[in-house]
């Protein structure tokens, strides 16, 4: 384990985990159970197929990758996946407000938007003390 490894918390490691399996289990709903994935949705047309399996392409991508980065365990690689993890959230927020989704759904977009801030401001921060441990030598 390197250095940088060893200055991660396990806490932030395994919510990194939790995250990827979330978006892996999701993805993978969204290939097997569309209309479940998105209640009144009739996925039975070809343009509302392909947009329902490009979303669940996005979010087993995002899983895989944090995933790995979860498991490997560098500060930088997980604070560049969580700030797109942070970057799609806020997507989904701004078109939630934009199309009046209901206000559970914006609090929960919100909610892993705080969470993601938290784990991307701990990278930063264990970053930066690295570094400044490396040029105190």
């Amino acid at each position: 384990m390197s250095a940088a490894q060893k200055l991660v918390p396990l806490w932030a490691r395994g919510l990194t985990v939790a995250l990827a399996l979330a978006n892996l289990g999701y993805g993978v709903m969204g290939y097997l159970r569309p209309g479940e994935m998105f209640a009144g949705l009739d996925a039975g047309t070809a343009t509302l197929q392909n947009a329902v399996y490009q979303f669940s392409a996005r979010n087993i991508a995002i899983g895989i990758a944090l995933l790995i980065v979860g498991l490997v365990g560098v500060p930088e690689s997980i604070a560049i996946v969580m700030i797109i993890r942070f970057l799609i959230e806020a997507q989904d927020l701004v078109l939630g407000v934009m199309f009046g989704a209901p206000p559970a759904r914006l609090a929960m977009a919100a909610a892993f938007m705080a969470v993601e801030g938290f784990v991307i401001v701990t990278m930063f921060r264990i970053v930066a003390k690295r570094d400044a441990l490396q040029s105190d030598r």
